[in-house]
């Protein structure tokens, strides 16, 4: 199944050996079993025009190798590109489209993704349609002559709304468009885009690819030659690669991930619980919640319902004192570290969406994100519990 190398594993291998093992071998030189840290510019020649396969570390590095080798086995694709950030990454599938394009983009996306595309690519005479990819119908009635790709981020930041991929992968194959799904928030760990249809999937490894906090990243992958051998003249060519130790970092993270994201998944779980039945609470968005208009799709294309959660306190002040009263939630931005990391979207990461559209798509100045980490459910609890007091 997978055209890369991978030591001691039969293309059967399953989920959580290929995040410990894929696309890594001892070394060489050393045996070390943990892939090295290539800390370098360049290669030297053994003679002219005769190398080892590596010329200059821009182009080509084995720690970043390894790691474009370890994710792109994971999420079930052909080829990995590793890149400096989340948004280098989506900066780089753009390049697949020319000018005059006209991309579908789920309404709810990232703050940052939304900042790119508005503001930076639609210079370049690209359009962009910001519709509720939760509604299929919505979907196709967006879809113009001049549409090339279907952007999808499900489930989305921060409202937890879900895209049915199946549906979207059948939508993307019937009308021969190229079908994107982020899949920062869900983890290939729960949620197998590739497997549906998606074409590139991508990731801030920031996140949970990563798990610690200590590295920012982005990650595309690809299953299709055409892409794959674009991205990889777009990657040498703009120079966003991800540095060595970054990729070692993201390595050293993908090998846990399957241990990390069991605690997220019941954490979540339990947190949008306990928030569901605080009186102060108005309400919780959390997939795996019954009450989630999507939990019945979300139960049948989700393995697990993650660690994210956001939920309305009604305003400004009482999310203030929520989020200056809290002792172990972190409030910070990002998300899918070990840690719990807790968040004002509306004044943080969707500050760029302007203040009408957050509006519409229900990010309020009394909404709460929360991504839970893996410490003791009940500290996480009491925490929450002692701040609400506040409210």
């Amino acid at each position: 199944m997978y055209r890369y190398r991978i030591v001691k594993l039969t293309p059967s291998a399953r989920f959580s050996t290929l995040c410990l093992h894929a696309g890594q071998e001892p070394d060489p030189s050393t045996g070390a079993i943990i892939t090295p840290i290539y800390q370098t510019s360049t290669y030297v020649q053994d003679e002219l025009g005769k190398h080892k396969g590596y010329e200059y570390a821009r182009t080509q590095n084995p720690t970043r190798e390894a790691l474009e080798r370890n994710i792109a086995a994971i999420e079930g694709g052909a080829e990995g590109f590793a890149f400096a950030s989340g948004m280098a990454a989506i900066g780089a599938i753009a390049t697949l489209l020319k000018s005059g394009d006209h991309v579908v983009v789920s309404d709810n996306t990232y703050g940052g993704t939304f900042r790119l595309f508005e503001q930076v690519l639609t210079r370049y005479q690209l359009s962009f349609s910001y519709v509720d990819t939760s509604a299929l119908d919505r979907v196709e009635a967006a879809i113009t002559p001049a549409t090339r790709m279907l952007f999808v981020e499900t489930p989305t930041n921060p409202i937890m709304r879900l895209t049915d991929l199946a549906g979207a992968g059948e939508i993307a194959r019937r009308r021969q468009l190229t079908l994107v799904v982020d899949n920062t928030f869900a983890s290939p760990c729960v949620q197998r885009p590739i497997e549906t249809g998606a074409h590139l999937v991508v990731h801030s490894t920031t996140k949970y690819l990563n798990g610690h906090s200590d590295s920012v990243g982005g990650v595309i992958v690809a299953t299709r030659p055409d892409d794959i051998t674009w991205l990889r003249f777009v990657q040498n060519a703009e120079g966003a690669i991800l540095s060595p130790f970054d990729s070692w970092l993201v390595l050293r993270g993908t090998k846990t991930l399957p241990l990390r994201m069991a605690t997220h998944n019941t954490n979540g779980l339990a947190l949008a619980q306990f928030l569901e039945q605080h009186p102060k609470v108005r309400q919780v968005y959390y997939p795996g919640l019954p009450s989630h208009p999507q939990h019945a799709l979300a139960a049948r294309q989700m393995r697990g319902f993650g660690g994210m959660l956001a939920f309305e306190l009604g305003s400004l002040e009482a999310a203030r004192r929520l989020l200056n009263g809290v002792r172990l939630h972190a409030l910070a931005e990002s998300l899918g570290g070990v840690e719990s990391l807790i968040s004002h979207p509306a004044t943080m990461t969707h500050a760029s969406v302007p203040p009408d559209r957050r509006v519409a798509l229900g990010i309020t100045d009394g909404l709460v994100r929360i991504s839970a980490g893996i410490e003791d459910i009940e500290d996480l609890k009491e925490d929450l519990a002692q701040a609400l007091d506040r409210v």
